[in-house]
């Protein structure tokens, strides 16, 4: 069994693997967990947030006749 402790880099590659497919509750429990004692991470998944808000606008955007 895998332990629920997760450096920066393994939380960055959960929060970039997450886009893309559901994570395991393992997954998502440690990376809630490294989320509320890290300073930096969270800064990184707000930046993320923020990247996916401006795609999904980017997406919609129809030039003006």
């Amino acid at each position: 069994m895998m332990p629920l402790t997760r450096t920066c880099k393994e939380a960055t590659l959960l929060m970039v693997a997450r886009e893309d497919r559901k994570l395991e509750w393992r997954n998502r429990l440690a990376l809630r967990l490294h989320l509320l004692v890290c300073k930096a991470c969270p800064r990184f998944a707000r930046q993320m947030l923020g990247m996916r808000n401006q795609l999904k606008a980017w997406r919609g955007y129809t030039t003006p006749d």
